[in-house]
């Protein structure tokens, strides 16, 4: 399927909804684009539709360095998954609804930092563990799952280039890709469940 067919197909199950808030989930592995499919599929959705990132409700590293868990952030168990949970019941009930979104420049969650509206219909909610088959995440209620697909090799050199972006050596890089990125990558591929559409890329 390509964005154009899955942008497509989405809006045709949205208007089958009847008005009522439709969320898709788009998930991968750590490098697999899902931020950049997200705002390709809201824009080609146009007027009603916005990014949710799931990325927002990382725990702070300070958190992280007291549970001796700051060299695995991004593993399933350095996010806040009940409050994620919370925000996909307050997105399915409430019109207005604050979301936090993940700094990474700062490496840091901002709360508040945006707003879904009442005319926001259609959620793309993104993220790696959107699909994990692992309580509570299995607990994850969306009306269209969509998985990202991409070669573990071209996955490693997207996060090179992401790591190198954002300062780090290419030491320092091939370490926290071979210590956290790749393990990471080979859960959610290993560990989520079966979505309704598969995008392969790369």
């Amino acid at each position: 399927m390509t964005p154009q067919d899955l942008a497509a197909t989405i809006r045709k199950r949205a208007e089958a909804a009847g008005g009522a808030r439709f969320l898709v989930a788009l998930a991968g592995p750590p490098g697999a684009g899902k931020s950049t499919l997200a705002a390709a599929l809201v824009q080609a959705l146009g007027h009603g539709a916005r990014a949710v990132p799931m990325d927002g409700f990382h725990y702070d590293d300070r958190i992280l360095i007291a549970r001796g868990q700051r060299d695995r952030k991004g593993a399933p168990e350095t996010f806040d998954v009940n409050g994620f949970l919370h925000l996909l019941t307050r997105l399915q009930q409430e019109n207005e609804v604050a979301i936090p979104l993940f700094d990474r420049d700062l490496e840091i969650s901002r709360a508040g930092a945006d707003v879904v509206t009442a005319a926001d219909r259609i959620l793309v909610v993104e993220g790696n563990w959107l699909l994990l088959d692992e309580e509570p995440w299995r607990q994850a209620r969306y009306d269209l799952t969509v998985w990202i697909d991409v070669p573990e090799a071209e996955l490693d050199r997207r996060l090179v280039a992401r790591w190198a972006h954002h300062g780090k050596t290419p030491e320092a890089a091939r370490a926290w890709i071979d210590g956290n990125d790749l393990p990471n990558i080979r859960r959610a591929v290993a560990g989520s469940r079966k979505a309704d559409a598969v995008i392969s890329q790369g």
